[in-house]
């Protein structure tokens, strides 16, 4: 289950330390550039709610191998795509293979493990996702610098390959139920997110203007708000929601999905500018800047274990995300006084170092705390809505970085494009280039600061032993017979 999780948590960060190159390589403008980020993110939040209950209804051990198949086809179609659009369209489809993937692992853990034990296999799975955040920058930096940036899509298809086998061999079947699809719901909620993502997205690009005969971007956004608001109040009175909106009545879940939506939206903001900082203002190979964030990596990647595990239980999960993401807030406001055209770059590590602490530290106790008392007929809402959280968070943080970006260069004189030129910044560029991704940077640093707030309100229970009134595990089904037909699972199902 790690393996397909950290596959598809590395691939929505890999691409950033890879924009630059794309960008000359497709000829592409910034804004198209980004959408190859955010068609990936977009396209695995909106399923993830449908994905989940399918999980449910037709088992999660085939909807993770179909996830993975589909991630894999589709990284090779990214890796031979000729033009930005052909590339963005992949993303998207390779986009679509990770929501049937994501929701599926963190369900099967909820019904796997007694939640006694689930504090430990969390942890894990709580780490690997501020891991492979860290990881996919460095890793995309080598592969950009000696094969190009084909070769960061390329990678996944040994990895898919044998990904596949293992949850051919290894993973359990678990028993099945029979929900009903609120495809209302889904309709619904699609629509809205694709909407506010498109309208902010596109906003520079069309200077908040029309982008649609009459239509403005203003309207766009407008429209999908009001979408999604009537989306919510349809899920309190639909007799069969998409979401279950009684597992908010759950201090620790409401809070920590909430949580989890400002982390995705700070770490994806985050890698942005302080990349294209790196390699335009300054000027340094892919290579480079992944070394340049190796520190933080080593830290996020040696720390994270230990405070899923040990750390959570003793010290309580709402003091573990408050350090951590207090680390990260801190951190942001350290990198924005290294990101000007003078500053000594190495320096910007020891920022870099606070971000792998708080990173470790954040990840697991919201993770924990989220599903702490989740039981095991509610695993696949519960995920789906969970991980729907933390991409939608994403793809907005993504989307709101994106018109910050444009905004800032243009506010210092710089026009955007500025980055796919193959000439070296001049001094008065490399200023202004400088000084508009150090104020991008005070998104995440908000962001960051928000979610540390909202951590305070924990209750700090997860990582330790709770009543059995819980609920009992969900054991796999040893005897390998398949999955239980959904016809006789319907009185446990209610």
């Amino acid at each position: 289950m790690l393996v397909g999780f950290f596959m598809l948590m590395m691939d929505m960060s890999i691409v950033s330390v890879a924009n630059p190159s794309i960008q000359i390589g497709l000829d592409a403008s910034l804004t198209q550039t980004i959408w190859v980020t955010s068609a990936y993110l977009l396209a695995l939040a909106v399923p993830l709610l449908l994905s989940g209950r399918l999980g449910d209804r037709f088992g999660q051990k085939t909807m993770f191998m179909i996830g993975m198949a589909l991630f894999t086809v589709s990284s090779a179609w990214c890796g031979w795509a000729p033009n930005i659009g052909t590339l963005i369209a992949a993303r998207a489809l390779q986009g679509v293979g990770g929501a049937c993937m994501s929701p599926q692992t963190q369900a099967m853990i909820v019904r796997i493990f007694p939640p006694h034990r689930r504090g430990a296999a969390m942890g894990l799975w709580g780490s690997v996702s501020g891991i492979a955040m860290l990881v996919g920058p460095i890793l995309g930096g080598f592969l950009v610098q000696f094969s190009g940036w084909q070769a960061i899509f390329l990678i996944n298809i040994p990895v898919g390959v044998i990904g596949l086998v293992l949850a051919w061999r290894y993973l359990p079947k678990l028993t099945t139920r029979r929900p009903r699809f609120d495809w209302i719901g889904v309709i619904l909620s699609g629509a809205g997110i694709l909407l506010i993502v498109f309208g902010l997205q596109e906003g520079v690009a069309h200077d908040w203007g029309r982008v649609w005969g009459p239509i403005t971007i203003v309207e766009v956004i407008v429209a999908g708000v009001a979408l999604v608001a009537v989306f919510i109040v349809y899920q309190a009175r639909a007799r069969n929601p998409l979401i279950p909106l009684r597992l908010y009545r759950d201090r620790d879940f409401s809070l920590g999905s909430s949580t989890m939506f400002l982390i995705g939206m700070g770490i994806t903001g985050m890698s942005l500018p302080l990349l294209y900082f790196i390699q335009v203002a300054r000027g340094l190979q892919p290579m480079m800047s992944a070394v340049f964030m190796m520190p933080s990596a080593v830290v996020g990647g040696v720390l994270a274990p230990l405070v899923g595990g040990k750390v959570v239980g003793r010290v309580g999960a709402n003091r573990v995300a408050l350090f951590g993401l207090t680390m990260m807030a801190g951190a942001m406001a350290w990198y924005t006084l290294y990101l000007t055209p003078t500053s000594i770059i190495w320096l910007a590590i020891l920022p870099g170092i606070i971000a792998g602490l708080g990173n470790a530290c954040m990840w697991s106790p919201v993770s924990l705390s989220a599903t702490h008392h989740i039981r095991p007929p509610d695993a696949g809402a519960a995920s789906g809505l969970y991980n729907t959280g933390r991409q939608v968070g994403s793809v907005l943080g993504s989307a709101l970085m994106n018109t910050l970006m444009n905004t800032r260069l243009v506010a210092h004189g710089i026009d955007p494009s500025i980055a796919s030129h193959h000439t070296t910044l001049t001094s008065g560029q490399s200023a202004g280039f400088s000084l508009a991704m150090a104020d991008s940077m005070w998104l995440p640093f908000g962001v960051f600061a928000v979610g540390a707030v909202l951590a305070i309100f924990l209750t700090g229970q997860a990582g330790r032993p709770i009543s059995t009134s819980d609920g009992p595990h969900d054991p796999p089904d040893t005897a390998g017979s398949g999955d239980v037909p959904a016809s006789k699972q319907q009185g446990t199902a209610h």
